[in-house]
């Protein structure tokens, strides 16, 4: 039987568990609520630079030694940044849960941020802007994302700018966590064969150093009108997405649109997979997407094909969302998308990693731990009518934007 356990620490840390008693192994998670919508135009993309500078050495720690500590006994850690979070966590054997407490809680709590090492890194990380510049798939995301929330911080790239990354210095990454990463927006989460109270005997003895509130600095986002936009790259291939906004997890009409998307384009037997690939033939790479925060989501259509064929792969897109909009959806094809999105949440949960970020994105965005239960009975509940009236809104004309990534511009 698994058994969640959440405890709010009187310095505002939350440390939540969940036993798994058939596993020998934990994933172990520090989250900061601090992501590249916290930022500046002056500082985009300070977030994801830390995130790479907490594993370049401690007071106690070398950069090697952080590694070696870890995975000398099996495991391993990682991290990642996205537009709301910062993750830093490692997984482990069971009985080794105590040392990669440890290693963490230096890197979050002391790390040096040293010049000479801020300086090496800012070339990798220039190196990861420039292999996102050269995938196209990754770019037209990025540039379709900048003109959908244009005027809101959910425009700037997690990244960051060139001119930022070989500018941060290390007083600007240690002002910047000293004033952002504080105890109201720190959680730490894990999933394993762990006990709850020796993770916090853990975090009420060796994390000290973060306490305090951070500052209220999220503007929410309100809808903004379509943008069409074309951006040339040098390019086989062009690539498109259609889309625009719905509602994000602060909602519970998210699910509805969950399964909007799992219709239109998420697996073989989808929409649009059958209509530019079975039976057009056009489009190796087609999918619908849903990238959701707390207030809002992206929704839309992603696809790339030759240059001849872009204009008749976005026509057909157009015909699927007006036919959607006018017939909307079956019972036998309803049935099928919640299956298919109850058996890929069922089946993410195998993973303890995933276990312990679906746990910390609960506590972040729902306040709680959402039971899994839950989630999949809110699939089952939404009707043919609920999917009907949604795809009204998205897909009004005054809520699609298409965004194009070309050797020239192919839709005029």
């Amino acid at each position: 039987m698994n058994k969640y356990k959440l405890t709010k620490l009187s310095n505002g840390i939350r440390v939540a568990t969940e036993k798994i008693e058939h596993v020998n192994s934990f994933s172990l998670g520090f989250w900061f609520n601090v992501g590249s919508r916290d930022e500046t135009k002056k500082n985009n993309g300070i977030s994801h630079f830390l995130e790479h500078m907490f594993f370049k050495g401690t007071k106690r720690r070398t950069a090697r030694r952080i590694s070696e500590e870890i995975e000398s006994v099996g495991g391993y850690l990682n991290a990642f940044t996205s537009k709301e979070h910062t993750c830093l966590y490692g997984r482990g054997m069971d009985k080794h849960l105590k040392k990669t407490f440890l290693v963490l809680a230096d890197m979050v709590q002391d790390s040096l941020f040293s010049e000479k090492e801020l300086r090496k890194e800012a070339g990798v990380i220039i190196d990861e802007l420039n292999d996102i510049e050269d995938s196209p798939e990754e770019l037209i995301f990025d540039k379709f994302e900048t003109k959908l929330y244009e005027g809101n911080k959910l425009s700037m790239p997690i990244i960051g700018t060139k001119e930022n990354i070989l500018n941060f210095t290390s007083l600007d990454l240690k002002n910047y966590v000293a004033q952002n990463y504080k105890a109201d927006n720190f959680c730490i989460v894990a999933s394993g064969n762990i006990e709850h109270d020796v993770l916090l005997n853990l975090t009420e003895k060796y994390l000290t150093k973060i306490n305090s509130v951070a500052p209220k600095r999220r503007k929410y986002f309100n809808r903004s009108k379509n943008q069409d936009s074309f951006f040339y790259k040098n390019i086989n291939q062009a690539h498109l997405i259609i889309g625009g906004t719905t509602y994000g997890y602060n909602s519970e009409q998210r699910a509805v649109s969950s399964l909007i998307s799992n219709i239109l384009g998420d697996g073989s037997s989808s929409r649009l997979f059958q209509a530019l690939r079975e039976r057009n033939g056009i489009a190796y790479q087609v999918n619908s997407f849903l990238n959701s925060f707390y207030d809002v989501s992206s929704i839309g259509v992603y696809l790339s094909t030759n240059e001849e064929s872009i204009k008749k792969g976005r026509d057909i897109v157009f015909r699927e969302l007006q036919k959607f909009k006018e017939k909307g959806v079956k019972t036998k094809e309803l049935e099928r998308a919640k299956e298919y999105i109850k058996g890929n949440i069922q089946l993410s949960i195998e993973s303890t990693t995933n276990r312990m970020m679906r746990m910390a994105n609960s506590l972040f965005y729902f306040k709680r731990i959402k039971e899994i239960e839950e989630s999949l009975q809110n699939i089952d509940a939404i009707t043919e009518e609920q999917i009907y009236e949604e795809v009204q809104i998205i897909f009004d004309n005054s809520n699609i934007s298409t965004t194009l990534l070309a050797s020239k511009n192919l839709l005029n």
